[in-house]
């Protein structure tokens, strides 16, 4: 039992969590009041519905750098084409998941297709949407952010469904923890219990020798994009329905947090080695953080310090945990 435990990917970030939430309890006066942890839940769940994905897409052996101003580009799709042809929210909504999807689909067929690494093929298609996001929104509007949809048909639907809340045990709980709860479960069937989640441990372990045993190389990192793209509709639309009006310039620098939780979570850069529910538990130490700084009433200015240390710290013991389960074996 204890040999199986340690070969557990997350057990390092679960460590982790529970020390940083312990830190905090003691530190911040504030942060064990109901309040005070569903903000750290909300904060945890925006980034955890992204860490989720781009785990599987680690473990799988690549990067999404455009994965933070995807979100952005989904927003802004649904806002820009619901108000333009006064059509249904929902309508805005689904040529948005087709866009988005399409876009993961390209990163996905570009990677395998040319061979170049998924480091320039994502970074491309970063520079290129961050363009775009800016220039359709101000060609289109005028401005760097879009019109307010929030009397049109359909938002409260769309809006009871991607960015409401309710309240349990004293605790405002947003609907994205829902989100972010069923993406943790959902791609923790599909590693643990699927062929899928065998491909995604093959070809992040070593591609070549995954194909000469005939597992669709190709189809599975095109997959995990599509994978990564659909989450990030998902958290477009909450940006969207939160908020009624988008900034086109949102999203830049969100890439690395996602892939921060993941590696702080066990995920390896290297590949082949991970967990959804440490991506999870990931968002999780960045959510407490991040909150737990503001209710200790330190400079905010250090936080950047403090996730760099636990990305190195995570790193260290996500590897020397590895060691030990391998010794074990």
């Amino acid at each position: 039992m204890a040999r199986r435990l340690l070969g557990r990917p997350e057990l390092g970030s679960v460590v982790g969590a529970l020390a940083v939430f312990l830190f905090f309890a003691v530190a911040a006066d504030g942060f064990l009041r109901p309040a005070s942890l569903g903000t750290v839940l909300y904060a945890a769940s925006t980034i955890g519905i992204m860490a989720v994905p781009v785990a599987l897409l680690m473990i799988g052996g690549e990067f999404d750098l455009s994965a933070g101003v995807l979100v952005t580009t989904s927003a802004l799709v649904s806002s820009m084409v619901s108000f333009q042809f006064t059509a249904n929210v929902w309508v805005g909504a689904a040529v948005s998941l087709l866009v988005t999807l399409a876009v993961g689909v390209f990163n996905g067929v570009m990677l395998t297709r040319t061979g170049l690494p998924s480091f320039i093929i994502t970074l491309g298609t970063f520079l290129m949407l961050t363009g775009l996001n800016l220039g359709v929104t101000k060609l289109v509007g005028g401005t760097v952010s879009t019109k307010t949809i929030a009397d049109m048909e359909g938002f409260g639907s769309a809006r009871a469904l991607f960015a409401s809340a309710f309240t349990v045990g004293g605790v405002g709980i947003k609907v994205t923890v829902l989100w972010w709860l069923a993406l943790v479960a959902v791609a923790t069937w599909i590693l643990l219990r699927t062929r899928f989640g065998n491909h995604v441990h093959a070809v992040g372990g070593n591609a070549e020798a995954a194909r000469a045993v005939g597992v669709p190389v190709r189809a599975t990192k095109t997959a995990l994009y599509a994978g990564v793209a659909f989450c990030a509709w998902v958290s477009g639309q909450h940006l969207l329905f939160s908020f009624d009006v988008v900034q086109s310039g949102e999203g830049v620098g969100n890439e690395l947090i996602y892939i921060i939780a993941a590696v702080i979570g066990g995920c390896l850069i290297t590949g082949g080695y991970g967990s959804a529910v440490g991506a999870a538990v990931g968002a999780l130490i960045f959510g407490m953080t991040s909150k737990g700084i503001v209710y200790a009433e330190w400079n905010p200015d250090w936080f950047k310090f403090f996730l760099g240390a636990m990305l190195l710290l995570a790193t260290l013991l996500n590897a020397w945990v590895r060691k030990r389960a391998e010794a074990a074996r």
